[in-house]
C-alpha cells in the first residue's frame, strides 16, 4: 500500500489507468540494473528515480569528463574527474531519497554478468560499444530477464525490448 508520501509524490502516475496505485507499488518493488551511466545512462537514471524504481544499480567504470557535460546532463562542472556511477548514485538519490540506488565501477565482463544480472527484474542498456552490448544480450537471454536497448547516433535514436522466454 503506498504511503501518504507516495501518493503525493506520484499522483500523476497513479491517476493513469494504466498504471495506477497498483502499478506504482510494483514500480515501487522493482529491481533495474542501468549498465552504461553516459549520454543515454544519465537521463534514463533520472527519468527511473523520478518515476520510483525502487532499486536501481548503475554500472559504469569511467569517470565524468568536461566533454560529457552538454549532454550528459546528471552531471555537472564539479563531478568531472569522478566516477560516473557513483556520481550518478548520488544524484538519483537527489531525485527521490526515497528510493534504493547503488552503484559499481566496474566494468562488465563475462565474468560477472550473471551474477551482476540474476536479482534484478530487468537490465537497461545504455553502453555504447558492440562487444558490452552483445555480452548483455547474451548474459540476458541466458538468465532469462528482460533487455532494454537504447542506441543513439547524432540526431537518431531507437529503443526495443527483448524478452527471453527462457
Amino acid at each position: 500500500m503506498l504511503s501518504d508520501e507516495d501518493l503525493e509524490r506520484y499522483a500523476r502516475q497513479a491517476i493513469l489507468p494504466a498504471i495506477g496505485e497498483e502499478g506504482q507499488e510494483k514500480l515501487l518493488a522493482a529491481r533495474v540494473l542501468v549498465v552504461g551511466a553516459g549520454g543515454l545512462g544519465a537521463p534514463v537514471i533520472m527519468y527511473l528515480a523520478a518515476a520510483g524504481i525502487g532499486n536501481i544499480t548503475i554500472i559504469d567504470h569511467d569517470d565524468v569528463s568536461r566533454t560529457d557535460l552538454n549532454r550528459q546532463v546528471i552531471y555537472n562542472d564539479s563531478d568531472v574527474g569522478r566516477s560516473k556511477s557513483r556520481r550518478a548514485a548520488m544524484a538519483a538519490s537527489a531525485i527521490n531519497p526515497a528510493i534504493h540506488v547503488s552503484q559499481l565501477n566496474l566494468r562488465l565482463s563475462s565474468g560477472n554478468a550473471a551474477q551482476l544480472f540474476t536479482p534484478n527484474d530487468v537490465i537497461i542498456d545504455c553502453t555504447d560499444n558492440a562487444d558490452t552490448r552483445y555480452l548483455l544480450g547474451d548474459t540476458a537471454h541466458a538468465c532469462g530477464k528482460p533487455l532494454v536497448f537504447g542506441g543513439a547516433v547524432r540526431m537518431e535514436g531507437q529503443v526495443s525490448v527483448f524478452q527471453s522466454s527462457v
